[in-house]
């Protein structure tokens, strides 16, 4: 810990802001109990004289505040550079002209950098303020998610930089106003030492008729921008991915390259169940593969089929005839026991990639291993998972969350085209954990956590394995684009043992906070066992 009082640089850019509306921006600066920032207004020539005079009276009324005056409209992106050019803090707070800082904002985001002074980057909650005070849609933000990031500037208010790292990536580019800000912390995010989200609303972003918390279409040229500052940023860190823009504004779509020579193994257990779907009997597994070759461009991949010795022969046959050289069949003659029917299907599996997959569902996603597991080529990314839809349409996996003493599915039995929060449904993002009806691996990882435990046959073995692969340090990302029917019924309700939830508590201990889902679902996790 340090002894050392941050000092904050409040940056504000003006141009022709309404004086009430200014008025209140610079008092909830200067409101703040913790004394030592300093506000640096930036005028970026407003055409009203009488804001350049306000701003003026403003900086004689308190010693801490400085004024720069542009003598030519540059844009926020030049004036919000002049305004780290004259920064003197460690470091750097951003703070639109429009909006307010939280009543003791600042004093809570010195006690987190005065508890960890390795901090570059800091980021806040938010929330919308109307012109009545009408406070409305917080924003409890995820940690820190690169994923999300890209797809989405969700991050934005408040942050704080160090404001060495803000001049040495060059401060703002004018290239991406518009998103200046999202271009920024992209840049920021990619050389910080440590990013750290603070959980509080300590920003409150002013919903008027012109801005974009009112509405992203009122400045519809931001979404574009954004676009530009993604795909500068895919180029820097070397994504082999093209980026084109997200089926809701203000998000975007990142689609990575598979290495045409990676080998996946697709393993999937199986007793050969038939059902109805759509009012047709199936056998599960056989339109599973359907589904897997129909949506698949990828060259080079297997099927391990883990296969109940009672599977029907028919139901082989077919297999066999579907997929011939690429499948490799492991026959299973125990009690049930998911967990080691996945470990066994690894195993005899030899890819560079391992997905595991549910026998109960139909693929709906193009291009779907490239989708699914391109995300791996990124080391720090342990596991990717998909959006499971249920024959109804309504959504059974988006993630999963681990909160409240429980483990859920986020978003559980929310509608298809819901965007979910924020456009948490629409974005590929973070999450605590994935369930293993659809799930992709690197070999290596798998082998690493030690793959499935088969001390949970039925229940949480995927809940495990998630807390296994996060506890070694990787990222797990959902794939909003990789997109599945998982026939898994919405009325059944799994039988879970006291024992089993035993395990997991004693393994992990009780789950109080989710680091990346905003809501609380009111669904249990079922864990990956239906159709087995």
């Amino acid at each position: 810990m340090t002894t050392k009082r941050p000092f904050f640089s409040v940056v504000t850019p003006v141009y022709n802001v309404a004086l009430d509306i200014l008025a209140e921006t610079i008092q909830s600066v200067t409101s703040q109990a913790w004394p030592d920032w300093q506000l640096i207004l930036i005028d970026d020539l407003s055409p009203n004289q009488a804001v350049r005079d306000f701003l003026a009276t403003a900086a004689a009324a308190d010693d801490r505040i400085s004024v720069i005056y542009r003598d030519t409209n540059g844009g926020i992106s030049a004036a919000s550079n002049d305004g780290l050019a004259a920064a003197t803090g460690e470091y750097v707070a951003l703070l639109d002209h429009d909006d307010l800082l939280a009543h003791g904002a600042l004093a809570q985001v010195a006690a987190v950098l005065l508890a960890d002074p390795k901090i570059d980057y800091l980021y806040t909650d938010e929330d919308k303020v109307d012109l009545l005070g009408n406070h409305f849609e917080t924003f409890a933000k995820p940690d820190w998610s690169p994923e999300r990031l890209r797809s989405q500037m969700y991050c934005a208010h408040l942050s704080v930089v160090r404001l060495q790292l803000a001049r040495d990536v060059g401060g703002f580019n004018s290239a991406y106003d518009g998103s200046q800000d999202h271009d920024f912390i992209l840049k920021v995010t990619e050389r910080a030492g440590r990013i750290h989200h603070l959980a509080e609303v300590l920003y409150h972003w002013r919903a008027i008729p012109e801005s974009t918390a009112s509405s992203g279409e009122a400045k519809p040229y931001t979404w574009h921008a954004g676009l530009a500052a993604v795909r500068a940023h895919v180029e820097r860190i070397g994504l082999d991915a093209t980026v084109e823009l997200g089926g809701w504004f203000g998000t975007y779509a990142v689609h990575r390259r598979l290495d045409p020579t990676t080998r996946v193994s697709i393993v999937i257990p199986t007793r050969g169940t038939r059902g109805f779907v759509r009012g047709d009997s199936r056998s599960f597994v056989v339109e599973a593969v359907r589904s897997i070759l129909a949506k698949t461009q990828h060259p080079n991949f297997e099927v391990v089929v883990v296969a109940d010795v009672s599977t029907p022969a028919d139901t082989m046959a077919e297999l066999h005839e579907l997929l011939a050289e690429r499948l490799v069949v492991v026959p299973y003659n125990k009690p049930f026991n998911f967990s080691e029917k996945c470990n066994l299907g690894f195993l005899a599996s030899t890819g560079d990639i391992v997905v595991m997959l549910n026998d109960d569902v139909e693929v709906i996603a193009d291009n779907f291993l490239a989708e699914l597991c391109g995300a791996l080529s990124e080391k720090d990314v342990g596991m990717t998972g998909a959006y499971l839809l249920y024959e109804s349409g309504m959504v059974q996996h988006a993630g999963h969350r681990y909160a409240e003493r429980g483990y859920k599915h986020a978003f559980h039995e929310h509608s298809l085209g819901d965007p979910g929060p924020f456009c948490a449904l629409t974005v590929d993002r973070e999450v605590s954990g994935l369930t293993a009806a659809c799930i992709a691996m690197r070999r290596e990882v798998f082998v690493e956590v030690g793959g499935f435990s088969e001390r949970l046959p039925a229940n949480f073995n995927d809940v495990d394995l998630s807390l296994k692969v996060r506890a070694a340090g990787y990222r797990l990302v959902w794939l909003n684009r990789v997109r599945l029917y998982h026939f898994e019924s919405q009325s059944r309700v799994a039988k879970v043992h006291q024992w089993e939830l035993d395990i997991l508590r004693q393994r992990w201990g009780i789950p109080r906070r989710d680091a990346y889902s905003e809501i609380a679902p009111p669904e249990p996790s079922r864990g990956a066992r239906a159709g087995l």
